[in-house]
């Protein structure tokens, strides 16, 4: 039985009205929709005054892995520059390392901030912690070349929006258990943190098309860990059955009212709060999953955008500038 869900935001309903919804993943399913080309990245840098550099770092196992590397074309600093590290979304099994950049390229124009981005292996080529560990290869990577990339190894903020969300909660983690590298501040955009699907948020976007559902979340999480059972389910990967929340760097995450990962994510900052640490959560009321990523024109996805903008101005004083104030 579906479950009453909470209604959509107006303008949000109008626009979604138009995209195909699907319920269900399959094999066959996701073969098509990674042949579906991503936006070109040189859209995003159209306007902007930005210099791209390519890299390869090794996985643990030896296997290359691209990070893109977006530098102001003109920096106005000569202090280190903040960076932002950043995770695509997909569901952990399609996504590239530009998927949703144009999110972080914002903060390289309010802040002057370099923005790193991995493509990191996907599922169900890649399983278990392989897709935590590229991530965390890139962020080593960053933090052993802080000074060729400008950056003020202090302020590394790592993000991420969906899957790329629950990534960089994992590396986040990972970080803090290994004692390396420093972490400024995790950004995490309605991120994807809980294999189990037990919520009630989860039970209410079951059944019926939405731009992701529990039924599509299951397929993805069994790609990623096929057959473990919970208690084999690493917290790096699925870090809502992290025992201890303690120590992480300060958090910002957002979601909507009218998503599968709402309660998830709500918990996530409750849990981090109960541990003594510092979180900023904010459940956009009527906002589907992404709804700021697909529809960047929306007045609520405008707020959301400004909010983490906002947050992120906060987080990193007294160093950090806004353009508007230079």
């Amino acid at each position: 039985m579906t479950l009453t869900r909470p209604a959509l935001d107006p303008e949000l309903r109008e626009l979604l009205a138009g995209m195909a919804l699907m319920s269900q993943l399959s094999a066959e399913v996701l073969v098509h929709l990674r042949q579906i080309p991503s936006t070109p990245v040189d859209t995003f840098l159209a306007d902007r005054h930005v210099d791209r550099r390519e890299v390869t770092v090794p996985a643990q196992d030896g296997t290359p892995l691209p990070l893109s590397v977006f530098t102001p074309a003109h920096p106005d600093r000569t202090d280190g520059a903040p960076c932002i590290y950043w995770m695509h979304g997909g569901g952990m099994l399609m996504g590239d390392r530009f998927s949703q950049i144009d999110i972080p390229l914002e903060w390289l124009e309010e802040f002057g901030a370099v923005v790193v981005t991995v493509d990191y292996r996907l599922a169900p080529e890649a399983t278990g912690t392989a897709l935590v560990d590229d991530c965390y290869q890139g962020l080593l990577w960053i933090a052993e070349h802080a000074v060729e990339l400008g950056i003020d190894p202090t302020r590394i903020v790592v993000a991420g929006a969906s899957a790329g969300g629950g990534l960089a909660a994992g590396v986040t983690l990972l970080a803090r258990d290994l004692g390396t590298p420093a972490i400024a501040a995790q950004m995490l955009v309605c991120p994807m943190l809980d294999h189990r699907n037990t919520t009630t948020s989860s039970r209410q976007y079951s059944g019926e098309p939405c731009v992701w559902t529990r039924e599509m979340n299951a397929f993805a999480w069994h790609a990623v860990l096929g057959d473990l059972t919970d208690d084999e389910v690493s917290a790096y990967v699925s870090p809502a059955v992290a025992d201890d929340l303690s120590g992480l760097p300060t958090t910002y995450i957002d979601t909507g009212s009218a998503e599968v990962f709402r309660d998830e994510d709500t918990d996530y900052a409750t849990r981090i709060w109960a541990a003594g640490g510092q979180a900023e959560l904010h459940v956009w009321a009527g906002g589907f999953h992404g709804f700021d990523a697909l529809y960047p024109q929306a007045k609520i996805s405008a707020t959301a955008r400004r909010t983490r903008t906002d947050w992120l101005a906060r987080t990193l004083q007294p160093h950090t500038r806004s353009r508007e104030a230079l």
